[in-house]
């Protein structure tokens, strides 16, 4: 017998005696581990991002073995493209909990590779283009969401939870809430801050509303999507995010300065948004060097 086979029969037995010690089952992941693993994501994480891994890992969990083969059948049989990685970030998540829990010997998705990502370059806004959509919107409520979500980069969930009394019209900063429970400030220009003066005196915000707006989620995306649909130019908070990195670095901000006015954890996704804007300046060496 080969020193690989009885290693591998060796690891076999060690496995099962593990498991009968600790009276674990053979596929842990089970709707009771499920059940564990999401009531654990929710300390310190958004109620969306425990949505999301709910989601994401039901449909393995409940078709598929803790396998690196079955990992790899699972995100192969996806047809969601890029959508791949958030799955496969779920369940790495879930594998690593399941680990450290003691529940498995074994990490599968150690053996496992993330899937490759394409990389598009994503649409982002002029400065003209954003200042036609706060023309287009219908009431001033609309044209101040635009302008804020284009000066300030912050995201849907962070938008949610703006007050009155989280706003500094002086210093033009406003408070939120960002990934992983943190606190930050986020800029937004005078012309944004007009737009909240007639907001708060218009509107006459009830405090007891979830946020300044008196909208949902759901409301600012339906907003977005017809405005979308009147003019033509993509709206949407992630398009948002990208114009204000994208316009910061057209003006010569330092990409680490972009990271920190948008609350970005590292240089990757900036650097991302800001590719078309680079090429744009790569553009405008070469088109110098034919003259």
């Amino acid at each position: 017998m080969s020193l690989d086979i009885t290693r591998g029969l060796y690891l076999l037995i060690r496995v099962s005696q593990v498991r009968d010690l600790y009276g674990l089952p053979d596929y842990p992941p089970d709707a009771r581990f499920l059940t564990e693993f999401i009531d654990s994501r929710r300390q310190g994480t958004s109620p969306r991002t425990t949505e999301l891994y709910e989601c994401c890992l039901k449909p393995f969990v409940n078709n598929y073995e803790l396998t690196p083969q079955d990992i790899n059948f699972f995100l192969g049989s996806l047809i969601c493209n890029n959508g791949r990685n958030v799955y496969y970030r779920a369940i790495r998540a879930f594998c690593n909990w399941l680990y450290r829990q003691g529940y498995i010997v074994d990490n599968p998705i150690v053996r496992v590779d993330s899937p490759k990502m394409t990389r598009v370059i994503l649409p982002s806004l002029i400065s003209e283009q954003v200042q036609y959509l706060i023309t287009s919107a219908e009431s001033v409520r609309d044209k101040t969401i635009i302008s804020l979500f284009a000066d300030s980069g912050i995201r849907l969930n962070e938008f949610l939870h703006i007050k009155e009394r989280d706003i500094d019209l002086e210093s033009m900063t406003v408070i939120v809430w960002g990934k992983g429970g943190k606190q930050r400030k986020a800029l937004f220009t005078k012309r944004t801050a007009e737009l909240i003066k007639q907001v708060i005196r218009v509107n006459k915000v009830n405090e007891v509303s979830n946020n300044i707006w008196g909208l949902e989620r759901r409301g600012i995306q339906i907003m977005l999507y017809r405005l979308q649909e009147r003019t033509g130019l993509p709206c949407n908070p992630h398009t948002f995010r990208r114009t204000f990195a994208s316009n910061l670095h057209r003006a010569g901000l330092d990409v680490e300065h972009i990271m920190r006015l948008g609350g970005w954890k590292s240089l990757d996704m900036v650097l991302r948004y800001t590719r078309s804007v680079r090429f744009e300046e790569s553009l405008k060496l070469y088109r110098g060097m034919e003259r």
